[in-house]
């Protein structure tokens, strides 16, 4: 069989979200390889929002952990995590939902993103009430605008700022360069190095002033094999740990296996030509074109045509439409992983071909218990 292939496929529900668990420990051993130590990667759970691998990885010496909401932060610290950073910056509620994780998971430190003075004035303001400092890094963009401050004189100023504010924490800074996913390494390195460069003098300038060397955690998975050559940062990959068509055909260099699919099963034969198969935008991501939404590994000719909510359309030649039987099972490999695992309640766990069990998707929710 091929590795993706079940062999007890009708325990699983369809579409259902499939995790291959040794898969995804081989990613995770890859990840700390290239990164020569656990202490230096800080990986973002966006990805999967599933407190197993986060134990997975806590396993594997990982103790520092990224994320881009409450959730998924309470996610985190429920599995014992020590460290987290909210890769993201908080405003209206969110700010006292902040304070309310720190009071329920006193042993893990929350840190989030700063990158202008009314974030930072806010944030003080609600850490004064309270009597405690916040740790905020300074989100610097250094050509994603997206978010982050940009790589000019009054960063420093903005460090100046947040460090004369007595409720706020500086913890270091975040540069995100998710924008540079050139496929040839060569090239994405003298992207990555460029963008980073500019914000260099600045960092310089804050590591004389503030006395020490801040912590810097940069890039995303398209970088993170140029940034690991950066002895003195933190990485923080995330797609990696479950790795899509997208990321897996476009980069070069990046030894991570596909981890996570999406089972689904034919339902219809409509018109010659035509199978329907019951996997709709519901149950994987439709952000992309059409044409970059699913994989079929296991039917080699045909062509999504249509998908709704719950039903994907195919075309396939003659004699593949009269092999195809209804309730066949195929297996899809996402385009964009990220979105996928957020549209899934649980994924089911894979390990030598059987089904061995559940994990829940706990964060996929807005709200956990806070």
């Amino acid at each position: 069989m091929s590795w993706y292939q079940l062999t007890n496929p009708g325990e699983v529900i369809s579409p259902s979200l499939l995790f291959y668990k040794d898969r995804i420990e081989s990613n995770i051993r890859s990840m700390v390889n290239i990164a020569g130590s656990p202490e230096r990667l800080v990986p973002h759970v966006k990805t999967h929002k599933c407190p197993e691998v986060v134990e997975i990885q806590l396993s594997a010496g990982i103790s520092k952990f990224k994320c881009a909401t409450i959730a998924e932060a309470e996610m985190v610290a429920g599995t014992g995590a020590p460290w987290v950073l909210i890769a993201y910056q908080l405003v209206g509620p969110n700010i006292d939902r902040l304070f309310s994780l720190r009071e329920k998971y006193p042993a893990t430190t929350f840190a989030s993103l700063i990158d202008n003075e009314q974030t930072a004035a806010v944030l003080h303001e609600a850490s004064l009430a309270r009597g405690v400092t916040a740790t905020v890094f300074l989100d610097v963009n250094n050509g994603m605008n997206r978010t982050g401050h940009a790589t000019d004189e009054s960063l420093l100023s903005l460090y100046r700022y947040v460090s004369n504010l007595e409720g706020l924490a500086f913890g270091g800074v975040h540069i995100y360069d998710g924008h540079i996913r050139n496929p040839e390494f060569s090239e994405r390195k003298a992207a990555a190095d460029e963008a980073f460069e500019k914000a260099l003098p600045l960092l310089d300038r804050i590591e004389t002033e503030c006395g020490y060397e801040p912590m810097i955690i940069v890039g995303g998975s398209p970088s993170f094999t140029v940034h690991t050559l950066r002895p003195d940062v933190f990485l923080s990959p995330g797609t990696n740990v479950l790795w899509d068509w997208g990321y897996g055909d476009r980069f070069d260099g990046q030894p991570f296996e596909h981890a996570a699919l999406i089972l689904t099963r034919v339902i219809s034969k409509p018109a010659s030509g035509i199978v329907t198969i019951d996997l709709g935008h519901k149950a994987i991501a439709a952000e992309n074109p059409i044409e970059n939404r699913l994989r079929l590994l296991n039917l080699a000719e045909y062509t999504l045509v249509g998908q709704s909510e719950e039903h994907g359309v195919l075309q396939v030649g003659t004699e593949a439409w009269e092999a195809i039987q209804i309730g066949d099972v195929f297996y899809a490999l996402p385009y964009h992983i990220c979105p996928t695992v957020a549209l899934h309640d649980f994924a089911t766990v894979i390990e030598d071909g059987n089904v061995t069990g559940e994990w829940k998707i706990t964060a996929r929710s807005r709200r956990i218990g806070i």
